[in-house]
């Protein structure tokens, strides 16, 4: 089975739309390659599996390792690695050098990069050299101490403004596809329209071009999550009953049973 690459994204623009999910570990990988389009292994791995509280500690390193994983977890689906913070703003060769380390070491299809206002000629810096590029505008969540939090964009003119154009000039820098995040339903509209690649919406609209969330939050794994996501499972609840039900066997003395002990045999 041939795995999905950059192209393949690109020309579903205004077509069916584009199911993506974020995975961080072989097994979860598996389990969503058939139904997915695209996995990113996304930075939020540093707050879903490692505790931090926001995505900024996060290291290559750890990235590197994630994205090892999920690639021999799927076979279909891209794989795209986020660039974490400080791997990629210094300048367009140490883009290029982490970038070309993370499909090297991981053997994924792509690299995404948040697209601040400096990042366009960074993004034609990799595609020119064979890195395809998946780029990030809205609330970018490498920007929270910048902002104060994980706040909505596009609510007013100006900011609204400043971020369709930080949109059309990473498309027009050769990015395949362009995650919309956190803003108001009728920019992420507009630029799915103003941009010839797929635009993939999270707490945006269903009028992007494809979709994407944190695959731990859809399946209810916290106990509080954001506002654009259904939980489509409650395996918080099903993992705590789970649990319970283990400790009580164990204290009851009625794990393990006959049916998972081993017996000697007989001569």
């Amino acid at each position: 089975m041939r795995r999905l690459a950059a192209p393949d994204i690109a020309e579903r623009k205004g077509k069916t739309p584009i199911v993506c999910l974020t995975a961080y570990t072989a097994p979860m990988a598996e389990l969503l390659d058939e139904a997915c389009d695209l996995l990113l292994v996304g930075d939020s791995v540093g707050m879903v599996i490692h505790g931090l509280p926001n995505t900024v500690g996060v290291t290559l390193e750890m990235m590197i390792l994630h994205g090892q994983a999920v690639m021999r977890g799927s076979r279909r689906a891209m794989v795209v690695i986020d660039m974490p913070f400080g791997s990629y703003e210094g300048s367009a060769q140490e883009a290029y050098a982490n970038a070309a380390r993370l499909m090297k070491e991981t053997g994924a299809q792509a690299v995404k990069v948040e697209s601040g206002p400096t990042v366009a000629d960074t993004i034609d810096y990799l595609v020119k050299r064979g890195v395809p590029v998946m780029g990030h505008v809205g609330l970018r969540p490498q920007a929270v101490l910048v902002d104060g939090g994980f706040k909505a964009k596009g609510k007013g003119a100006d900011e609204r403004a400043r971020i369709l154009e930080e949109a059309k000039a990473t498309a027009a820098a050769g990015a395949f596809a362009l995650v919309v995040e956190g803003v108001a339903e009728g920019l992420a509209r507009e630029i799915t329209e103003a941009v010839s690649v797929p635009t993939i919406g999270i707490g945006a609209s269903a009028g992007c071009d494809g979709q994407i969330l944190v695959t731990d939050d859809m399946l209810g794994l916290f106990d509080w999550t954001p506002k654009f996501v259904r939980r489509y499972a409650d395996l918080r609840g099903e993992i705590l009953r789970a649990v319970e039900a283990y400790a009580q066997d164990v204290q009851a003395r009625r794990f393990p049973g006959p049916a998972e002990i081993y017996f000697a045999k007989a001569v």
